[in-house]
C-alpha cells in the first residue's frame, strides 16, 4: 500500500524501473481506472520497510488481494512458498499467459501460490483482461 512517507523521487524511480504496470498482473498504468500504488514487496505490518529495495507497483487489486501475505501455498504440490517477489525475480520465470491471453498461469511453486494469493485470475481481472485482449492491449507482449 503507498504510504506518503516515501520521497516523490523514489517513487518516480520505482514507476520508471516497473515500467508504468503492476508487478504481479503486468497490467499497465494507462489501461487501469486508478493509480498504481506502491507496494509493500514485505509488507509494515510483517517488518517490511520504505526502502526502495522492498517497494515496487501493484495495482489496486493485487495489492488489495495481496494485503500483508508474504508467503503461499501451491494449490499443485500444497507447498508453502514466499510471494513472487517483482523486484528481484522475473515474471516470466514464474508465469505464463494462458493460451487465450486470459489468465495467469504459475509456472513454479512461487508462480502457482502468488496466482492463488493474490487471485490473480480473479472475476474483474478476467472481464477487464478480455476487453484489453479485443481491443489489442493485451497481453503484453515484452
Amino acid at each position: 500500500m503507498s504510504s506518503s512517507r516515501i520521497p516523490e523521487h523514489v517513487r518516480f524511480r520505482i514507476h520508471l524501473q516497473a515500467l508504468n504496470r503492476c508487478g504481479y498482473c503486468l497490467s499497465a498504468q494507462k489501461y487501469v481506472f486508478g493509480a498504481l500504488e506502491v507496494d509493500h514487496i514485505v509488507p509494515k505490518a510483517r517488518g517490511g520497510t520504505d526502502v526502495e529495495d522492498n517497494l515496487w507497483l501493484a495495482c489496486r487489486l493485487c495489492n488489495g488481494f495481496k494485503g500483508t501475505q508474504t508467503h503461499g501455498i501451491d494449490p499443485l504440490t500444497a507447498r508453502r512458498s514466499k510471494l513472487f517477489n517483482p523486484r528481484s525475480q522475473l515474471w516470466k520465470r514464474h508465469f505464463t499467459w494462458s493460451d487465450d491471453g486470459l489468465r495467469v498461469l504459475g509456472r513454479t511453486v512461487c508462480g502457482r501460490a502468488t496466482v492463488v494469493a493474490l487471485q490473480l485470475n480473479n472475476l474483474i481481472a478476467l472481464l477487464v483482461r478480455n476487453e484489453w485482449i479485443k481491443a489489442g492491449w493485451h497481453p503484453p507482449q515484452d
